[in-house]
């Protein structure tokens, strides 16, 4: 399961990256762009980072910035559905994907805080 999540983090990126490349190029745009690119990413290479926890709680925490991370992809991907409607279509499969993996991150951090909380 971690490895499926890990090439599902680090495809959502790619997916990301090729979808702003087809953005037009303005200051206002590349301003989202930048954002979004720089958290999309964050979010498979926290991931990782989650993987190689120390503990349990180092684990918790570098997972919680996953959350964090896919949380705000969502919110950019919000803000150029609304900006420009005709990039719905690009955007839907992404989302949806990213909304996917957040409810997985949001699902192991409640087992991984009950169970660091049972021992």
């Amino acid at each position: 399961m971690r490895e499926q999540i890990k090439k599902r983090t680090q495809k959502l990126a790619v997916n990301i990256w090729c979808f702003c490349c087809k953005l037009p190029k303005s200051r206002e745009y590349n301003a989202y762009v930048h954002q979004l690119l720089r958290c999309s990413s964050s979010i498979g290479a926290n991931y990782r980072a989650a993987q190689r926890g120390k503990s349990t709680n180092d684990f918790i925490y570098k997972l919680k910035i996953v959350e964090e991370e896919a949380d705000e992809t969502l919110y950019f991907l919000e803000l150029l559905k609304e900006i420009n409607p005709l990039l719905r279509k690009d955007i839907e499969p992404i989302y949806n994907e990213c909304n996917q993996i957040l409810a997985i991150v949001i699902a192991s951090l409640k087992t991984a805080r009950k169970n660091n909380e049972n021992k």
